[in-house]
């Protein structure tokens, strides 16, 4: 009898496999420093200032992002997508190493941070379109909507650990232990990316797609032309960067768990992590279910829609497990999306063209939530954390509002 396709396809193939366990043990570690940096910032930011300097850590990590994402996309076209990765992963770690150093020799204004937390976003433009755009080339199509789930449920399990070492570490070594650890975790996917045999590592195109990307402007225009002339991902990318733009609570927690609720280190780590607990559960779930839900496009609208819901009820909270409730709410709710738009994108892109949408798509999906950290800090600075968080959430329900009217082929898509 067929059982069905099995949760774990995907795992049976060695080179995602081994990418796969590579990428949790770095992504806590990375999840790690994410928390510590704002903890970090927030404790040594100007008296009065706070909530605008946690606001421009965002504002530093989408420069890079925005300034290379279309050059990044062409470079994971035209290069060896592994080579590309080892390149970056490399650089990564030193930076986490440089922000260490720093630290234990003192370190007491923000400027510092913001400089290694700009390096290391430069790093990750290159780094994320050729890792997305390697996920294919490792697994065949039929277990492509596996691998990004495994992938999904591997970042969430890894932003739940790392956020919660995150509190202990800060607490018991010091925020230099956590970028540390940090700098440890990316040899775990250079040693994963050696050890791969036999990895079609550039893009290829089937008969009638054109050539695989060249290192020119033309190629990098033939990547905007393709991603904005596609409704469904063009439509997928503006609902990822305005949910995130506008219900970017992240970056204010260390004001929520210092100053509203005095809940100390051990206590907002486990609110940074309270939204990768609700994806971890999403994630399990849709590993099983995203081959079988039919109405892809609704369920993608409903869980945004979720996402707004649950960040407004945040910040109206002034419980810690009603807070740490909501916050578990917009990590479920936005893992479902996030699985779907995923889906979306690698199966409506052709091979020779998936790094250029990738690296499209990051100014979307990383430039939202960064920018969104800034606004988020900026409205916190006059009108206060709660207000910030809960007009937000109310622009996120209005933003998805607008996408699905104005985009009949999302609402009707089907598996």
């Amino acid at each position: 009898m067929d059982g069905g396709p099995s949760p774990f396809a995907a795992l049976r193939h060695r080179n995602f496999r081994l990418l796969w366990i590579g990428q949790m043990v770095s992504v806590s570690g990375s999840m790690m420093q994410s928390a510590a940096i704002l903890w970090h910032v927030a404790l040594v930011a100007p008296p009065g200032q706070k909530a605008i300097a946690l606001g421009l850590v965002g504002l530093v990590r989408v420069l890079p992002i925005v300034g290379f994402s279309l050059v990044s996309g062409v470079v994971a076209d035209a290069f060896d997508r592994r080579r590309v990765m080892l390149l970056t992963q490399s650089a990564m770690a030193l930076l986490a190493g440089l922000l260490a150093w720093l630290t234990l020799r003192g370190l007491q204004t923000p400027w510092p941070i913001y400089v290694v937390a700009a390096l290391s976003s430069a790093a990750g433009a290159f780094d994320g379109p050729a890792r997305h755009a390697l996920i294919p080339n490792l697994v065949p199509r039929a277990h492509l909507a596996n691998a990004i789930s495994l992938n999904t449920i591997m970042f969430q399990a890894a932003a739940v650990a790392g956020p919660s070492a995150a509190g202990l570490v800060v607490a018991t070594g010091g925020v230099a232990a956590a970028y540390l650890c940090n700098a440890a975790s990316f040899l775990f996917v250079i040693g994963a990316l050696l050890m791969m045999r036999d990895v079609k590592g550039r893009g290829s195109a089937s008969a009638g797609e054109g050539a695989p990307g060249s290192l020119s402007l033309g190629a990098a225009m033939e990547g905007l032309r393709f991603v904005f002339s596609q409704p469904l991902i063009r439509s997928s990318m503006l609902l990822d960067f305005f949910a995130t733009f506008f219900s970017s609570a992240t970056a204010l927690l260390p004001i929520f768990a210092q100053d509203i609720l005095g809940v100390g280190a051990h206590g907002y780590g486990w609110l940074y992590a309270a939204p990768s607990i609700g994806a971890l559960v999403a994630s399990a779930a849709m590993v099983r279910l995203v081959d079988r839900i039919d109405r892809r496009g609704v369920v993608l609208l409903w869980a945004v829609a979720g996402y707004g819901l649950a960040t407004v009820a945040f910040g109206a909270s002034h419980s810690f497990w009603l807070m740490f409730g909501c916050l578990a709410l917009t990590g479920l709710t936005d893992t479902v999306s996030m699985v779907f738009r995923n889906v979306i994108r690698q199966l409506e892109t052709p091979d020779h063209l998936r790094g250029r949408m990738t690296g499209i798509n990051m100014v979307f999906f990383m430039g939202g939530p960064q920018l969104g950290e800034l606004e988020a800090g900026l409205v916190a600075n006059w009108w206060g954390a709660p207000f910030s968080v809960i007009s937000g959430g109310a622009g996120c329900l209005l933003a998805t509002a607008w996408v699905a009217g104005r985009t009949p082929a999302l609402r009707g898509y089907r598996r």
